[in-house]
């Protein structure tokens, strides 16, 4: 039996001790008796090197002080005089102290109770906030990425929207007044074009001729009109004939919320005429003529009077005559939305003709239902790929006005104060996106004081693993002592931390 080692768990040595009567049931006021004076030794020895060693005095052990009296037989003050006390007086209070820890077992009481704090409450709080520190780092790694690619995505779109738009988006407003201010002649160069659409538009004429079996066909009546006068003024669309005087309209556009421009006027004022004026973007910007031209015919001449321009206050002391073109008017047709809308639906019905006439050319049984067109003219008798030909001429000229870039444009010269909207669609695109950045930056130093708490945590673990083991160590073997050399074994968790 002696030579059979005692196996005691660590949460039940304490019953144990005080079962065997190791220590007594009332060894608490005890040990608090002999913290403070433990307390009151550290402070006297100050700057001591032997006190160097001792952690905070509330955690002093028995067994450092011990140790400390072992280590300093050598030294001056570990020494004793004739009835065998220490000449020092702080040897002699950590004498005393010792004393005072194996009376009544204290020593063993206070080790096993510091043994079970550490193994049951703090080691367990200090590995769960290190695996709460670790977590933390990971979320905010995935954080990160997440933020990061969605800024960049943000701005993707922003990018994208510029490039449909046709800006740089560096400074958006300026940016889309200078694209606006050259839309008169962009309209102008679309209703010249229409000229290559002469074939399309008798094709569509001879064919609903034959069916029908007419000899003149109303279709397509704008787009007749802009092929014949061209991109003309409203009024001469609606009357007939070219307005003698025409009232131009101003347009100005606030720029004084622009970002980054430097020197630049406060307002971008641009009109329907046909001046061309340079932009100088330290100086004010004009997109047209904002007062009134008198025209000889629809075409201006200089000299001799024959093209008069008056300012805009004199405009409203004219005399109400015929051939003043004012307001929607003094628009060209593809600059008023109202007729732009009735051109872009003529060159819709075209393309919707053209397409259902290639898809039936294509088609498998082409050749038989061809046979009701053999006595048709030669014009209405074309094969599929010349009217392809004119399908993809007409769907240039529509893409063109139907792009993001035009509509956002005609918007735009429609109403200045879209672009302000528009800017600021484009600006919360950005905003967003910095405040990802901002977000991935706030991840990023919280991951990084996880990380930090983390590797300040990991030693504070490994040294109070060390301590509770240091002491199991000597607990065993003070209980060993008291059973003439047998060997203790402090079983459980503490053997697996």
């Amino acid at each position: 039996m002696e030579s059979l080692p005692i196996d005691i768990n660590y949460n039940k040595l304490l019953d144990w001790l005080i079962n065997r009567r190791h220590c007594g049931q009332q060894w608490q006021p005890q040990a608090a008796v002999i913290r403070q004076k433990i307390i009151r030794c550290v402070e006297n020895m100050g700057d001591d090197q032997a006190a160097q060693g001792f952690s905070e005095p509330s955690e002093v052990t028995y067994f450092q002080i011990k140790e400390l009296l072992a280590q300093s037989k050598d030294t001056e003050s570990g020494k004793k005089n004739f009835f065998g006390q220490y000449s020092s007086q702080n040897m002699q209070d950590w004498a005393e102290i010792i004393k005072l820890y194996e009376r009544d077992g204290v020593n063993l009481a206070e080790t096993t109770q510091t043994i079970s704090r550490y193994v049951n409450y703090e080691i367990p709080a200090v590995k769960k906030q290190i695996t709460k520190c670790q977590q933390l780092q990971k979320e905010c790694e995935r954080k990160e990425a997440e933020y990061a690619n969605n800024a960049a995505d943000l701005r993707k779109k922003y990018a994208a929207s510029c490039r449909q738009m046709g800006i740089e988006g560096q400074k958006i407003k300026t940016e889309l007044a200078a694209m606006v201010r050259d839309l008169p002649a962009d309209f102008d160069r679309m209703a010249a074009s229409t000229q290559e659409l002469e074939g399309a538009v008798k094709y569509y004429d001879a064919f609903v001729n034959f069916l029908v079996n007419r000899e003149q066909s109303d279709s397509v009546p704008m787009l007749k009109f802009v092929q014949s006068r061209g991109n003309v003024r409203v009024y001469e669309w609606r009357t007939g004939s070219p307005p003698e005087v025409t009232e131009e309209q101003s347009i100005k556009i606030d720029l004084s919320d622009e970002q980054d421009l430097t020197n630049e006027s406060e307002d971008i004022d641009w009109g329907g005429g046909d001046d061309d004026n340079g932009i100088d973007f330290g100086a004010e910007i004009d997109f047209g003529i904002a007062d009134i031209t008198v025209e000889d015919g629809g075409q201006e001449e200089q000299g001799n009077g024959d093209w008069v321009k008056v300012t805009a206050e004199d405009a409203a002391s004219l005399p109400e005559v015929t051939g003043v073109a004012r307001g929607e008017d003094a628009l060209s047709v593809l600059d008023n939305p109202n007729t732009r809308n009735l051109f872009i639906d003529d060159l819709m019905e075209l393309e919707s003709f053209l397409t259902q006439r290639v898809q039936e050319l294509a088609a498998p049984d082409a050749a038989m239902s061809g046979n009701q067109f053999q006595g048709a003219p030669a014009d209405v008798q074309l094969d599929a790929s010349e009217v392809e030909a004119m399908l993809d001429k007409v769907q240039g000229i529509v893409g063109q006005l139907t792009s993001v870039q035009m509509q956002h444009l005609m918007l735009i010269r429609s109403s200045p104060r879209y672009v302000d909207r528009l800017r600021d669609s484009l600006r919360q695109t950005l905003i967003q996106a910095d405040k990802l950045v901002l977000a991935g930056q706030e991840a990023a130093s919280r991951r990084r004081a996880a990380l930090e708490e983390e590797q300040q945590l990991e030693p504070r673990l490994d040294a109070m693993k060390k301590h509770v083991r240091s002491l199991q160590k000597h607990l065993e073997a003070e209980i060993s002592e008291k059973y003439k050399g047998r060997q203790v074994n402090i079983m459980g968790e503490i053997n697996m931390i």
